[in-house]
């Protein structure tokens, strides 16, 4: 397929590089609400659902979203948008339990779950997962960046006499320092404020180009004649073509890549951590599923949708040979004049920023809490009780995000042998996302699942999945759905199918069999030569884990198939004995508040004492300021006011500008003090005008919490 070079003028790459700068200053100013690590990656958690809903929309439209979808648009019509309506099913899994767990148990990441709700070593494990998980989202964003940017560069220029070819790894290295600088000193806060413009440009330009793109071949009767009958249908074939075919796509998009990206995506996550409680995440969740996905649907395929019908009417205006990951840009510059183009690809560029800005936030946030500090646990350097250094965090957490930005590049390297975006998206999805997936279902939903559980889900689920990699056509294509087979990328998609069954088969084994695992590990440690027994099954385990990595990449065939299967078994046994016999774990501590049958007893730790349910009224005060301890966590109401607010000294308040528009920017959370008797008038410390950043003179909105 040709790729188009040099196409938009010079105006349109002055609107691209304002609008960057504009974005770079913009996110840069809300490095002054960065106090602490709280504020770095979870915005101080005080925004509001409308805020944090369309901050969702430019992380979840993203850039990879306009160049695969737009693709998928261009080669089969309007079953590019069957992705976009899956979600629905699996939401109230997330409202109604993974969000509320995460926010009232006052995690920094989800292997922090992990090490509470079952051991330090589970969470070493998903800790690793994480972070190549969201590595491989920061090199899929910064490789359809690249596509996208490099229609409009010529194949080379000149500088001082020196030649330079413009390369596609060029572009994305070029990329990736501008979108480290912007998040490096931005944060959280930055992301969030930064994505509200770049929500809204997404919607208006994909929305534009679509409406443009009907007008442009004559209107909404002949842009539907112009479309082939099977670009009308909602659906794509059942189980073909094998580059996109409906069973593909609900096993890889539907299920792991959307559940996968709303539950386990620590990116989103922290963006929903960033509501002032968990009614406003579960407004802004429902939202963005009712009305912003069906949006988002039309705002990126739109653009396929539109160079279709013009490369029917207009076959000399779109080449035939076009790359479809390049159309939605190549149509855009078609359809719009010089300058609207640029904006086109500014919000192409804010995309990108959104996604990747908002992935390499939340591997900071990792790398600080799940590595940095376990390790100088580890070397002693610290005692758990210690409170965190901010200082050293926010360095740790800086310098991180850099080294993932580089990480994230290299990623794509990876994915750049997959002819389209979307291909190669869906091969990360099916890889990566299943044992993280039911480790995190079966933790939240299944009070039984256990360490053993878990652990042997991760290195016994991921040895299986291995193993279905390098042997495709025997363990995969039995449950394809009659999906194609292509040699060089076998079974893209229902990989996802195969690598869940088998994950969840692991887990739910070992789980179920975690008496009969019991009375092995008891057994085992009456044995005089209990260290010997132990040691040989871990060898033997590691052995054969490794045995299955180097198969699927180096594709080894020394051990016929139901041979290394079966050995890859017994191994998933021994890791869950393994597990069994040396981590502690107590079911009815360890369970408690971290599952959906105990959100109340988490709601009672989150606030650190009994709940105060009663309802009660938002009040408007003057604020002044208390003299004292200026480090005192507390503020002061009127008894009228705490009566208003149904309150008692010691419940929860959050307290913000009452400016609506503000979408808690100015805001903070704190405890009520012993009331007084000034109507009217609530008195804070300089701490939380260091948080809440609140000006002097306007109005406070205080709500109590529980």
């Amino acid at each position: 397929m040709g790729q188009v070079h040099n196409i938009g003028t010079q105006l349109d790459w002055i609107v691209l590089v304002i609008y960057m700068i504009a974005m770079l200053l913009f996110g840069t100013y809300f490095a002054k609400y960065n106090k602490d690590t709280n504020d770095f990656f979870f915005g101080g958690r005080r925004f509001t659902w409308w805020l944090i809903a369309m901050s969702i929309v430019a992380t979840g439209i993203s850039s990879h979203s306009f160049v695969k979808y737009s693709a998928m648009g261009f080669k089969y019509g309007f079953s590019s948008s069957m992705s976009y309506m899956n979600d629905w099913f699996f939401v109230p899994f997330f409202l109604f339990g993974w969000l509320p767990i995460i926010v009232y148990s006052r995690i920094k990441s989800i292997p922090e779950y992990f090490e509470r709700r079952f051991s330090p070593s589970a969470r070493f494990f998903v800790t690793i997962l994480q972070l190549m998980y969201l590595v491989g989202y920061v090199g899929i964003g910064f490789l359809t960046m690249g596509k996208a940017i490099l229609p409009l560069m010529p194949e080379s220029f000149t500088i001082l006499g020196i030649q330079f070819h413009v390369s596609l790894m060029g572009l994305i290295w070029i990329t990736a320092i501008i979108t480290g600088i912007y998040i490096t000193f931005g944060g959280q806060t930055a992301v969030i404020f930064t994505d509200l413009v770049q929500g809204i440009m997404l919607l208006f330009a994909g929305l534009m180009v679509f409406f443009v793109g009907v007008a442009f071949v004559g209107g909404w009767s002949e842009f539907w004649h112009l479309l082939p009958p099977s670009w009308k249908v909602p659906f794509a074939g059942y189980n073909s073509p094998a580059e996109f075919n409906s069973v593909g796509t609900f096993w890889e998009d539907g299920i792991a890549g959307s559940v996968g990206f709303l539950f386990m995506n620590m990116g989103l996550i922290m963006r929903f951590m960033a509501t002032k409680n968990v009614h406003e995440g579960r407004k802004a969740a429902t939202i963005n599923i009712l009305f912003m996905l069906p949006i988002s649907a039309i705002v990126v395929g739109g653009g396929g949708w539109v160079a279709k019908a013009i490369s029917v009417k207009f076959p000399n205006l779109l080449p035939p040979n076009v790359n479809p990951d390049s159309v939605f840009v190549v149509i855009s510059n078609i359809i719009t004049g010089p300058g609207v183009f640029g904006f086109v690809i500014a919000a192409i560029a804010a995309a990108l920023m959104s996604t990747v800005s908002t992935l390499l936030n939340a591997t900071a946030a990792i790398w600080v809490n799940d590595v940095d500090r376990p390790i100088r646990l580890w070397l002693k350097k610290i005692k758990k009780e210690d409170p965190i250094d901010e200082k050293r965090a926010m360095v740790v957490a800086r310098t991180s995000t850099v080294a993932f930005t580089i990480l994230g590049v290299a990623a794509v390297y990876a994915f750049n042998s997959y002819p389209t975006v979307y291909q190669a998206h869906a091969f990360f999805h099916a890889t990566l996302t299943p044992p993280l997936m039911i480790a995190i279902f079966f933790g939240a939903f299944w009070k039984k699942f256990t360490p053993a559980g878990l652990i042997t889900t991760v290195l016994g689920g991921i040895s299986l999945m291995l193993l279905g990699n390098r042997y495709p056509l025997e363990l995969i294509a039995p449950i394809a759905h009659g999906t194609p087979f292509d040699p060089v990328h076998p079974f893209t998609y229902m990989g996802a199918l195969y690598n869940l069954i088998v994950c969840t088969g692991v887990a739910v084994t070992v789980t179920l069999s975690q008496n009969k695992l019991k009375h092995f590990a008891a057994h085992i440690k009456k044995n005089p030569n209990h260290t010997v027994i132990m040691y040989s099954m871990i060898v033997f385990s590691v052995a054969v884990v490794l045995y299955d990595v180097l198969a699927a990449v180096f594709k080894l065939h020394i051990v016929p198939l139901d041979l290394i299967f079966l050995i890859t078994l017994v191994a998933s046994g021994f890791i869950a004995l393994i597990t069994t016999y040396y981590v502690k774990y107590d079911p009815d501590t360890q369970t408690i508040g971290l599952t959906v049958w105990s959100i109340h007893k988490a709601k009672e730790w989150f606030k650190g004492r009994k709940l105060n349910e009663r309802e009660g009224e938002i009040v408007k005060v003057n604020w002044k300021l208390k003299e004292g301890n200026d480090e005192e966590d507390l503020i002061y109401f009127s008894h009228k006011d705490m009566h208003k607010m149904a309150a008692e000294p010691g419940d929860l308040v959050y307290i913000s500008d009452k400016r609506k528009w503000l979408g808690g920017l100015k805001s903070c959370h704190t405890v009520y003090g012993k009331p007084h008797d000034e109507d009217g008038v609530v008195y804070l410390r300089k701490l939380h005008l260091g948080k809440g950043l609140f000006v002097e003179g306007k109005i406070l909105e205080a709500e109590k919490e529980m």
